[in-house]
């Protein structure tokens, strides 16, 4: 048999990602420096961007999709006067305008670029177009027609005005929204152009910037993880402790269950509403998804169809029949 490569680690680390390198980059370095056998990421930071990158390792993984489809909020400057052909600071000027709104002009043109909305991504993301990454077609001098998709942004709020050329917003939104296209677009509400010039997010699903670790990097940009793991000590070195698999969910409603209701699930059986209505379920159906919790313990979701309770993915079984 072949050496299993990694150890077990399961778990959320919770990053404040540095300017600099990718959310793959920085995935590969603390799989590598932690010996993890397998590592994900809760949703992709542009190199210019900072903030909340959860990482997700062993289990944890498996629950990566929900913290997808989770609610965001992210900061960001906007700068009037240039486009870029990235949308941020890294693209080459566009166009140029020297008009400059006014905070009545912006807080004017706030309300039609919330809610559901349909956005128009930037060339440079990461979409696929007939097989091929958007920014790769882009580098190569030819930018897709990209066309606009849904997009959810609960709010949008004006923060501040550092200076006329500058505004500073704070956005809240749902899965697969672009902060340089908002930018692009508020700009363009104003009358003029403008790209994003500082990004960074600050909660990513139930993870808040206040919860992240700040990574120490040598002059080189290296994480000094990496230093340590060369020495050969690297399977024993983590940084903080990893926040619990089920963190990921706790942004979706709670339902208790009874040790034999948690045990059919787990085992794949549905359960009737019916034998559920001594607890507060009266809105089930209204939830698309449910936490399966017994005894404080997270045992995984749970969806209703046609009064049924059925198991949408379960993380742990060994309550019921060890590990």
């Amino acid at each position: 048999m072949g050496r299993r490569r990694g150890r077990d680690l399961d778990g959320w680390l919770i990053l404040d990602k540095p300017l600099g390198p990718t959310s793959t980059d920085m995935v590969n370095r603390f799989r590598w420096a932690l010996d993890a056998r397998k590592a994900g990421h809760g949703g992709t930071l542009d190199p210019l961007a900072s903030g909340v990158l959860p990482i997700a390792f062993g289990k944890a993984t498996a629950t990566i999709p929900y913290i997808m489809d989770a609610t965001k909020r992210y900061r960001f400057t906007l700068s009037f006067g240039e486009s870029r052909t990235t949308d941020d600071l890294e693209g080459e000027i566009l166009a140029r305008s020297e008009h400059r709104p006014s905070d009545e002009a912006i807080q004017a043109v706030l309300p039609r670029l919330s809610g559901e909305v349909m956005q128009v991504p930037p060339v440079y993301s990461a979409l696929r177009v007939g097989g091929q990454r958007a920014y790769d077609l882009a580098r190569a001098g030819r930018p897709p027609d990209l066309p606009a998709r849904p997009a959810r942004i609960d709010s949008i709020t004006l923060v501040s005005r550092p200076d006329r050329d500058t505004a500073v917003f704070e956005v809240q939104s749902g899965k697969g929204v672009y902060m340089r296209a908002l930018a692009r677009d508020i700009a363009l509400a104003c009358g003029t152009v403008g790209h994003v010039s500082v990004l960074r997010r600050l909660k990513c699903g139930p993870f808040e910037i206040s919860q992240a670790y700040v990574p120490a990097l040598d002059a080189e940009g290296q994480l000094k993880l990496d230093k340590m793991a060369e020495s050969g000590d690297k399977a024993g070195v983590l940084p903080v402790p990893l926040w619990p698999v089920a963190t990921a969910l706790d942004d979706i409603p709670a339902l208790a269950v009874t040790h034999e209701e948690g045990k059919r699930l787990v085992c794949g059986k549905r359960l009737e509403t019916l034998s559920l209505l001594d607890r507060p379920v009266e809105t089930l159906n209204d939830q698309p998804l449910w936490r399966v919790c017994l005894e404080g313990h997270v045992l995984g979701l749970c969806r209703v169809d046609h009064s049924q309770v059925k198991a949408v993915r379960m993380l742990e079984n060994h309550l019921f029949f060890g590990d």
